[in-house]
């Protein structure tokens, strides 16, 4: 019976194959998604923010509704910046513009 050596089986060098021609197409899709919504909750903390500190800047309403809802934008905003973060990192971020 023959004994081989666990160093004498030949494997292969594997490596993946990361050109799909919609692969690019996702990282483009995702990139204007992410930054679409980096965009509407930049905006959202800006009026926001604005409200809160101009008393005449705007409406009652529009005050109780930033005082409500302002730790909420400021929590979607660092979710989108890791989501980013993460999305630079595995696949080079691309805004797509």
């Amino acid at each position: 019976m023959p004994h081989t050596n666990p160093l004498d089986v030949d494997i292969p060098d594997i490596q993946p194959d990361f050109s799909a021609p919609f692969f690019q197409g996702f990282q483009v899709i995702a990139s204007y998604i992410l930054a679409g919504a980096m965009i509407v909750v930049l905006i959202m903390l800006i009026l926001a923010g604005a409200s809160l500190a101009f008393r005449g800047l705007a409406s009652d309403r529009m005050r109780t509704w930033a005082g409500e809802n302002i730790l909420w934008i400021f929590i979607a905003a660092a979710i989108l910046g890791a989501a980013s973060g993460l999305f630079a990192w595995f696949v080079n971020f691309d805004f797509g513009f």
